[in-house]
């Protein structure tokens, strides 16, 4: 399995970032990406950048270096009532979205509390991702936060920096996706890269789809057509006008 979009990374404008928009570009471009989602965290996580930052994603070009740029924010879970930290029309003007939760705004408790605030996140339909929910300090109700996002269209996550940087979160990753090929709920395979030299880097995350057998069709983002269709289908949009031909980014 393959992915031809990475739909999370950040750019230097979440100050923990390390890379500019041009560099992430050009990093996925030799990657042979056809797309990159810029999704640098919302405002309640200290150190993000302020709103306009997000105002402004419609002066960047959609193509540079011959990769499709998607506009889009990392929101972070504040509460147990899907609430965002940007305001809903401009989260509604973004082309991307995935909601994740961090200590700094929202500490960790009990199972039954994190699994209500993913299922509010889910609910929400400015919400597109849930991000990185294989975190071992934020267990949830797996089954019940699957099968809702199989019935919002909501995709679940596969992020390789959980895997990468916490290795014990895998067993929890497996059992969700696990639980996600089981109800048919569609997912993203994401990098999170917080460098250029990240970026489209997912092997653990791919290696395990592998080893579970998991459905191509499943992963929103293997393919080009897959891609297009959930964007014309969520968005009403097509972020391949041309087509998309797969033969530009892979041999």
């Amino acid at each position: 399995m393959r992915i031809i979009a990475d739909l999370h990374c950040h750019s230097i404008a979440s100050t923990h970032a390390f890379s500019t928009v041009d560099e992430l570009c050009a990093a996925a471009a030799r990657r042979g990406l056809a797309a990159v989602a810029l999704t640098d965290h919302a405002p309640a996580l200290p150190d993000s950048p302020h709103e306009w930052h997000f105002a402004l994603m419609g002066r960047l070009p959609p193509l540079i270096h011959g990769v499709r740029l998607l506009s889009g924010a990392e929101f972070n879970v504040t509460d147990g009532l899907g609430t965002l930290d940007l305001p809903e029309k401009l989260a509604a003007s973004l082309d991307y979205t995935v909601a994740a939760m961090h200590a700094d705004c929202f500490p960790p408790s009990a199972a039954g509390a994190h699994t209500e605030a993913w299922l509010a996140m889910a609910r929400n339909p400015l919400v597109d991702c849930l991000g990185h929910p294989a975190r071992a300090q934020y267990p949830f109700d797996i089954d019940a936060v699957v099968r809702a996002c199989r019935d919002t269209g909501t995709l679940i996550e596969l992020n390789e920096s959980v895997l990468r940087r916490k290795p014990e979160n895998a067993a929890f990753a497996r059992d969700i996706m696990l639980a996600c090929r089981g109800y048919g709920a569609q997912i993203a395979v994401a990098s999170d890269a917080h460098t250029a030299y990240e970026l489209g880097d997912c092997r653990r995350a791919l290696q395990m789809l592998n080893d579970i057998d998991f459905p191509r069709e499943l992963v929103v983002n293997s393919d080009i057509e897959t891609l297009r269709e959930y964007f014309l289908r969520r968005k009403h949009k097509d972020i391949f006008p041309d087509g998309g031909d797969e033969s530009v980014y892979w041999d």
